[in-house]
C-alpha cells in the first residue's frame, strides 16, 4: 500500500469524532471550523463551533448581523480578528456568490481572510477535491516519514505543497480523505514533542525513526507565553466590552489591568485593529456597536 492508503486505513479506524466531520456539515460549517482551529485547540473550538453554527447556520445569517456580534460570539477563543475576518467573509460570500460558499479554489482564495491553507481545506474537506492541504501537522508527518527530518521549519512553502501533492491518490475524494488522514496523524500520533511511534501506521517505513529519531538542529521553539502579555490585556479589555450593553467608560477599562502604559497600548491596538471604536476620548464600544457618526480616533 502507498503512504496515502496506510494513512486512510488508519484514519478510518481511529479518527476523532468531531462535530464538523459529520456528513451533514455544510461547506460553511467546514469553513468556520477551519478558521476557528487556527492556533486554537480542538477542545476549545468544538463548543464554540456548535454555538456559532446554531446561531448562524449560513453565511447570510452572519452577514445580516453587525460585526460586533461576531466578536461577542467569538468569546475567549483568542485572536479575535478571526471573527472579523469571518464576518467579512460571510458578507463577501453573500455579495459575490449568492450566499453559497464557492467550490472553486481561486474564488475561495479571493474571500477575505481565506489563505492558502484554509482555501484548500474547504475545497478538499467540504467538496472532496484533490488539493494538497498542508498545515503544521501535515508538514511534520511528511518531513519525518519521507525526508527523515524531525520537523519541517516554521512556515509552509511551495515545496511543502508539492511534496504533499505527490503523496495524494489521483481520485479526488480519496485524495481529500488522505489529506485529512495525514493531518489527523500529525495531530494525535506524530506530535511535535511526544510522538507515539508504536501507534503510527508508518512505523516500519518512517525515515526519521529508521535513522534513530535525530533531534532538530538548533533550539526548539518554545510555546508562546500568554500571562502578562499585551494579548492577555487585550483579552481582558475585550471581555468587558463584549459583556457591555452600551458604551464603556475608560474608567471601567482602567480596572482590568494596573499597568497604565501597557493597558493604554493594548487598547490603542484594539482600536487600530478595528476591533474597538472610541466615542470621544473616554467611551468605547465593540466595532459595529457605535451609533452612526459617533466614532472618533483614540486620543
Amino acid at each position: 500500500m502507498t503512504l496515502a492508503d496506510e494513512a486512510i486505513t488508519w484514519y478510518d479506524a481511529n479518527a476523532r469524532d468531531l462535530a464538523w466531520r459529520q456528513p451533514e456539515t455544510t461547506p460553511w460549517g467546514v469553513l468556520v471550523s477551519e478558521v476557528m482551529l487556527q492556533q486554537t485547540p480542538v477542545v476549545r473550538v468544538e463548543p464554540a463551533w456548535r454555538s456559532w453554527m446554531t446561531r448562524w447556520p449560513t453565511p447570510a445569517d452572519l452577514a445580516a448581523e453587525p460585526q460586533s456580534e461576531a466578536v461577542r460570539m467569538w468569546g475567549r477563543l483568542g485572536y479575535p480578528r478571526r471573527a472579523m475576518r469571518l464576518h467579512a467573509c460571510a458578507q463577501a460570500i453573500v455579495e459575490r456568490h449568492g450566499g453559497t460558499v464557492p467550490d472553486d479554489l481561486d474564488q475561495l482564495l479571493a474571500l477575505p481572510g481565506v489563505g492558502t491553507y484554509t482555501g484548500r481545506a474547504v475545497a478538499a474537506f467540504a467538496y472532496g477535491q484533490r488539493h494538497p492541504v498542508v498545515d503544521t501537522n501535515v508538514r511534520r508527518v511528511v518531513s519525518r516519514v519521507v525526508e527523515g527530518k524531525p520537523d519541517a521549519g516554521p512556515a509552509t512553502t511551495a515545496a511543502d505543497l508539492v511534496a504533499m501533492e505527490e503523496l495524494l491518490p489521483e481520485e479526488p475524494a480519496r485524495a481529500a480523505r488522505a489529506s485529512i488522514a495525514f493531518m489527523e496523524l500529525g495531530a494525535v500520533v506524530c506530535t511535535a514533542r511526544a510522538p507515539k511511534c508504536v501507534a503510527c501506521p508508518f512505523h516500519d517505513v518512517c525515515a526519521w525513526r529508521l535513522t534513530g529519531l535525530p533531534l532538530p538542529d538548533g533550539p526548539s521553539r518554545k510555546p508562546q507565553r500568554y500571562a502578562g502579555t499585551d494579548r492577555q490585556v487585550r483579552g481582558l479589555l475585550l471581555e468587558v466590552l463584549r459583556q457591555a450593553t452600551g458604551p464603556v467608560p475608560r474608567q471601567r477599562l482602567d480596572l482590568v489591568w494596573t499597568d497604565e502604559v501597557q493597558r493604554a497600548r493594548a487598547l490603542a491596538g484594539l482600536v487600530e485593529d478595528g476591533l474597538v471604536e472610541s466615542l470621544g476620548a473616554e467611551d468605547f464600544v465593540l466595532a459595529g456597536d457605535a451609533p452612526r457618526g459617533a466614532v472618533n480616533q483614540l486620543s
